[in-house]
């Protein structure tokens, strides 16, 4: 056979990859907002065919088995509510989150590392209170000296955040991609501007 002839019966499944669901919890607000609480479009339909979810916004494209269409959901919402976790896990991630994505001594952004402010050669620790992020330029100049002895001084001292001090962070950070029917939900709950 031609191969050619095979691929006209070949679906293209990068077709639909790209209609992702805004999950929000029973309360109305998103789950997380950075990384923002998506699930991919074969989730959210399932999810409402086992009836865990309502559909609150849909997109113009359909799916179809051989009974049903629908319309795939571009919002939904759980019918059980998720507890917020209180407890932030000391990640790479949160704690970059936590300096904004910028250097903790020039202020930069670009390609960051950590850095232990009293190094851990002389007894510091991995912790939210000693760990922060840093350029590689800084991290170097700095190496394992206390600040003292560098002439560097921090942004703001390190600290461990509270869990809505990190979602209120990730607002700061959308992602490259927000449909429309996604911003009724996005930021109702944040403080309006006088």
């Amino acid at each position: 056979m031609d191969g050619d002839f095979r691929t006209d019966f070949t679906r293209n499944p990068g077709a639909l990859k790209h209609h992702p669901a805004l999950v929000l919890n029973a309360d109305y607000r998103p789950l997380s907002y950075y990384p923002l609480s998506l699930w991919p479009w074969q989730d959210a339909v399932k999810a409402a065919w086992l009836d865990r979810v309502d559909i609150v916004a849909e997109y113009e494209t359909t799916v179809s088995s051989p009974s049903t269409t629908l319309r795939i959901p571009s919002v939904v919402v759980l019918k059980d509510y998720v507890k917020p976790q209180k407890r932030v896990a000391f990640t790479r991630f949160n704690l970059f989150l936590r300096d904004e994505f910028r250097c903790q001594y020039c202020g930069t952004k670009g390609d960051l590392t950590f850095d232990h402010v009293v190094p851990r050669a002389s007894g510091g620790v991995t912790s939210w209170q000693n760990v922060v992020a840093a350029c590689s330029p800084c991290n170097l100049k700095k190496g394992s000296k206390h600040l003292h002895r560098t002439g560097m001084s921090l942004r703001k001292p390190p600290r461990q955040p509270q869990a809505g001090e990190l979602m209120n962070m990730g607002r700061k950070f959308p992602p490259n991609h927000l449909h429309e029917s996604w911003m009724d939900f996005l930021y109702w709950d944040a403080e309006l501007e006088a």
